[in-house]
């Protein structure tokens, strides 16, 4: 498989996810990063989840995703801020 390549077929729903620190506002944080590369981000589209003990917190935001190129900018934005510990 090349490196454009992938078993998705474009455009497609994908959800986003990215957790952190619930002392942040890491939903805040993550939709500004995923704004910088889909043009429409429906607020109904943005879940929020705290873990058990309340010390962090998940975002999800599913887009619709245009391409593999799309989606790895977006995950390397993620990847490179400080408040997301992890993204899927």
């Amino acid at each position: 498989m090349s490196e454009e390549e992938t078993l998705f077929e474009f455009p497609c729903e994908f959800p986003i996810k990215a957790m952190g620190k619930a002392d942040v506002e890491l939903p805040v944080v993550v939709t500004e990063i995923v704004r910088r590369h889909v043009l429409e981000v429906d607020e109904a589209a943005i879940k929020t989840r705290h873990s058990k003990d309340g010390n962090f917190i998940s975002v999800t935001v599913i887009i619709e995703a245009t391409s593999k190129k799309q989606l790895d900018a977006i995950y390397q934005d993620l990847t490179d801020h400080p408040h997301v510990l992890m993204s899927l």
